[in-house]
This record gives structure tokens, sequence and C-alpha cells, in this order.
């Protein structure tokens, strides 16, 4: 899609706030034993979105999907140059690309999630994660791809300009401009250096603020012709949180801090974009991508609730992974929490993604998409799953 960047919310502003070392611990994923896991997979149930429950149709189609996606990265010299340096001993490039096409031959050839369950713990052995104390503990956060307004052209209604990557940016001196240099005080980059790079005008300044930290959008324009944008490249600074801002300064607590939350603070308090935006000094550049999915750092499609982003310098890229964590579901309009089990393809990554503690879950496309990932922020467990031999 994306990535380097993630969503604005409490999750976010918490897990920055209670960073520490540990978070880089030196080993990163240990064995488990069978009977541990499982025991968490008993009590919290195993995928059974797969299946589908309540007449609810299961999403078996779109994990294998998300599975082919991960075993085309796995083919190509990206991947061996990734296996070559990762860290963790026994996780191979071989290893895991094996493990993901027997657990797609399992997915084909099972009928319910206890037939899978037993063939997983029978063949399979899982490495945890050691998160963020050494014990296992992961916070997880959401991210989507936004659908906003936007024109072509510049007007009274679309002031607001995404740029595209400029020719010149490789023998850019640093530290590059920052935010506040590139776009202005207002956000419209009337005197930017960056003039003539525009490459869509939005009418909002916070979405197209919102369209930097999610990498990617799918852009409505006047006519009703929907384009996609995608991150083409960026300004050599770290990413930082807003939301972490707001909470330093008093003007939101960090409990409640969502997306509709913040948006909403921000469209009472207009002024105060100009302060608080520029904090966050990482500039963002994008290209158009003709309708193209959302996509990862891996180059691959993003799967809606069946692709995380990790740090990719400590967990294994394409690989297979269990989440268990909380993830909240709308029910006649109101947020409900659920500890949910599933199974995952770690396809992307995040600039504000670091760490054994991390993990950033990808919800889909559109409104509801964002306000789930944006409520998003608790802690649980990853796990990845991987042949015996």
């Amino acid at each position: 899609m994306r990535k380097g960047f993630t969503w604005l919310s409490l999750s976010l502003a918490i897990a920055i706030l209670t960073a520490s070392p540990s978070t880089q611990a030196r080993v990163a994923l240990q064995p488990v034993s069978p009977s541990s896991t499982q025991a968490k997979t008993n009590s919290l149930g195993f995928d059974e979105q797969l299946w589908g429950n309540l007449g609810q149709q299961g999403d078996r189609g779109a994990l294998l999907r998300s599975i082919d996606n991960s075993l085309r990265y796995l083919n190509t010299a990206a991947a061996v140059r990734a296996y070559q340096k990762y860290p963790t001993r026994g996780i191979t490039l071989t290893r895991v690309r094996r493990s993901l096409l027997r657990f797609r031959e399992l997915l084909l050839t099972v009928n319910s999630p206890v037939e899978l369950q037993a063939a997983i713990n029978r063949e399979f052995v899982f490495y945890k994660s050691v998160g963020n104390d050494g014990r296992g503990t992961v916070y997880f956060t959401g991210y989507f791809e936004p659908i906003y307004a936007a024109s072509r052209r510049p007007s009274a209604e679309y002031r607001y300009p995404i740029y595209r990557k400029p020719a010149n940016l490789a023998s850019w001196r640093k530290p590059h401009p920052t935010r506040a240099q590139l776009e202005g005080a207002d956000g419209m980059g009337l005197s930017s250096p960056l003039r003539g790079h525009e490459l869509f005008w939005l009418r909002d300044r916070f979405e197209a603020f919102l369209v930097h930290i999610q990498g990617s959008s799918q852009l409505r324009l006047p006519n009703g012709r929907m384009v996609t944008v995608g991150y083409a490249a960026s300004t050599n600074y770290p990413y930082n949180s807003v939301g972490r801002e707001l909470a330093r300064d008093g003007r939101l607590p960090l409990d409640g801090m969502t997306l509709p939350v913040m948006s909403n603070y921000f469209r009472r308090n207009p002024n105060l974009m100009s302060q608080y935006l520029p904090r966050n000094k990482r500039f963002i550049f994008f290209k158009e991508t003709y309708g193209q999915p959302a996509s990862g750092s891996l180059q691959v499609p993003l799967t809606a609730e069946r692709s995380i982003a990790t740090d990719k310098s400590l967990m294994p890229p394409g690989a297979l992974a269990l989440i268990h964590a909380p993830v909240p579901f709308l029910n006649n309009g109101q947020l409900e929490y659920r500890k949910v089990s599933r199974y995952v393809l770690d396809q992307d990554t995040g600039s504000a993604i670091k760490g054994t503690g991390r993990v950033d879950y990808f919800i889909g496309t559109g409104q509801v998409a964002g306000i789930r990932a944006g409520s998003i922020g608790g802690r649980g467990e990853l796990y990845y799953p991987l042949l015996r031999n």
C-alpha cells in the first residue's frame, strides 16, 4: 500500500509512549510447546471466520489469495536477499515456503476448524514473538485504505495537494526539507519548492495528511471516477505521531483517542492543524497506481483482515502467522470488541512498526474499515506456524 506509516489512534500513541529497548530483543521468535499453543487456540477459537458463522460466508478464498500473494513474493530475488539476513535460527526461505504450501493444501482438503487444528498441531510447530516485554505481549494497531474526494486540478474546493516524487530526490541535501517547508504552514503549498509536482488536490487538509499516514488511497474525482495512489518515496525523517503530540500537550486524552475523535477535534479547531501536523516532519510522495489494489512493502496486494505489518528486520517476510488480539466489529452501529484468533500473512511494514512487540493489522478499504482500524488498540500475541521438518 503504503507502508512506512501507520494509523493515528490511541493504540499508536500508547505504543510509542511505552516503547522500550526490550522491543528490540535480540531473539525475536522462540518455539513454544504444542500443548501451550493448543490450549490457546482452543480457548480463543480457531479462526472460525474461515468457515463463517451465524449464516455468514467464510473467507477461505481470501486467505488462499493472500497465501498465493506471499508465495509469489517468496519466489523473488528480494525474498532470497531478505532470508539470507534473517536472524532467527531455523527459519529459512525454504521452510517458510514449504509451510505455506502445506497450509494451503490443508485449507483445500479439511472440512472444519477442528480438522485444521488437528493437522496443524500434528505437523507444525509455533514460533512465538517475544513481544515488548520478553513474555510475548504484542501491541496491535490497525490500518486501512481510505477513500477521499479529490481533483486533478486545484480549485476553491480542492486546495490541498499530494505530490509525485521529484526526479532529483536522490540528490537532495540531507537533512531533507521538513513537512512545513514542503507544504507551507497552511498545507496548500502555494510557495512550495514542489510546485509543479502536484498529483492530486484534496478538499480536506486532514484527509490529505491521512493519505500520507496510510501511504495509499482511493480517490473519488468530481465526475465520480475512482483513481488510486500509492507510496512512491519519502523524506528521511522518522514518523512522529500527531496523536502523541496532542496527548502530550493535554489537548486530548490518550484514552479514547481514535481517528474520528482526532478528525472531529481538528474540524472544530482547524487552526491547530498548522501547529500539529508539521510535527510529523516525514513527507510522502505518491504515484498513480491505476486501480491496482493496496500493496504492502513486499510489493504484493494486501488482503482485508488477512495481512499484517511487522518489523521486517525481525519477523519473517511473507510468512504465515497466527494472531490472538482484540479486534472491533460494528454491530448495529456500535463497536463491539472480540478476541480473535486468525491466520494472516506477514506482508507489510511501517516506520512506526518497530521491534518485536508491534503488529499493524490491515482491515480493508473505506469508511467502515477506517472506523474499525482507528479503534484497534490492545495487547495480544503473535505466532508463526512452521512445518516441523
